[in-house]
């Protein structure tokens, strides 16, 4: 599909970590865009992009805000008990308004049976997908860099990852492949497993950002029951709990030690590692 057929980008999520960064390279490329959020006045004034309201929990205006758009890049609804129905629905509403490609932000590994239940939503949300017979691109990331440092509370880092091993990706580096996809050519069909470059521990986190800050930080591996004890406290939903405490799990499991260099083969360069991100952050 050349670019000059295919009418604006529409992006979801635009106000969000991978949405806006997404946004913001469309921009600077030069190419019009329809940016689809709940909250029109939080969106950046970005040259060349159209805002509208559109949620997810509104299928309707999912359907509203599209015409005239060919090629949506989809990111996933917030955490939700029905979030598979959402997508659904939102997958739906855009071919019903005229979407040919889908350009899906989808997880690590995402499977029926993943340890991360979260994951299992993000399968089912392709199997819809490809049920629909529309041009797709998935793709699949590692846990992001940027969350990291925020899963530090008083100096300790507490989760069931055991000394499992992962390789997480920078926002930054999802979003040039996400830019790649959208304005590029070849990406049907395909499905891109987004990592960092190195796998690690999350004790290696801990020492990574102890390194960073200068302050003191380590890992203390929890067993599943001292997992899900230790999150009680937020008065948390059951199902949003479960996806905390397996997203550690999941890394126990072996399931996200992947290093890929398909970073590198889509936008050109290759992955930042967390130590670097976290110089880039200081």
């Amino acid at each position: 599909m050349e670019l000059s057929d295919s009418g604006p980008i529409a992006v979801t999520g635009a106000t969000g970590g991978v949405g806006g960064r997404v946004a913001r390279r469309l921009a600077a490329a030069g190419v019009a865009q329809r940016l689809l959020v709940r909250d029109p006045a939080r969106v950046p004034d970005l040259p060349g992009a159209e805002v509208t309201r559109a949620s997810y929990h509104e299928p309707e205006t999912v359907r509203a805000a599209l015409p005239g758009v060919r090629t949506l890049f989809l990111v996933s609804a917030s955490e939700d008990p029905d979030r598979v129905g959402l997508h659904t629905a939102a997958v739906d509403a855009a071919l019903t308004a005229g979407v040919t490609r889908i350009v899906y932000l989808s997880f690590l590994e995402a499977g029926p049976e993943s340890t991360f239940t979260f994951a299992r939503d993000h399968w089912h949300t392709e199997q819809h997908i490809r049920s629909t017979g529309v041009a797709f691109t998935f793709l699949r990331d590692s846990l992001y860099q940027d969350v990291l440092p925020y899963f530090v509370a008083d100096g300790v880092i507490r989760g069931p990852a055991g000394e499992g091993r992962f390789a997480p990706v920078a926002r930054d580096d999802i979003a040039d492949v996400a830019a790649a996809v959208l304005l590029g050519s070849g990406h049907d069909g395909q499905t891109y497993d987004l990592t960092g470059p190195a796998s690690m521990t999350m004790a290696d986190v801990a020492a990574e950002l102890t390194r960073a800050s200068g302050r003191p930080v380590r890992y203390h591996a929890e067993t599943l029951p001292e997992a899900y004890a230790s999150r009680a406290h937020f008065g948390a939903p059951e199902w949003e709990v479960a996806g905390w405490v397996t997203s550690y799990a999941a890394i126990a499991t072996g399931e996200l030690d992947r290093v890929t260099d398909h970073v590198e083969q889509v936008a050109g360069h290759p992955p930042m590692s967390f130590a670097e991100f976290l110089r880039r952050r200081a």
